[in-house]
């Protein structure tokens, strides 16, 4: 039970990441009121690294930024790290 919930979590999470990453280039596009950085970052750390990722290539958005170049990449693998280590110890 519990891990379904984590997966429709992850799910929402994700989708909504992207959803923002897409949100935030049409804006920047548009030259209208921006995302934070800060709040994009809090989303990829709250689950939503793979969305964050796919929508930095979708949308060609936060690419050249080091910020998110590296950070997206390291919050992912420091999460697939957490994920494995919780499933070989059984928490």
């Amino acid at each position: 039970m519990i891990q379904q919930i984590g997966i429709v979590y992850l799910l929402f999470v994700n989708i909504l990441t992207f959803s923002v990453f897409g949100a935030d280039k049409r804006r920047a596009r548009e030259k209208r009121w921006r995302i934070p950085e800060k709040q994009l970052l809090m989303l990829c750390a709250a689950g939503g690294s793979v969305g964050a990722l796919v929508g930095m290539q979708v949308f060609h958005h936060k690419t050249r930024k080091w910020k998110f170049r590296l950070g997206v990449p390291a919050i992912l693998a420091a999460q697939a790290v957490l994920v494995y280590w919780m499933n070989v110890t059984g928490r």
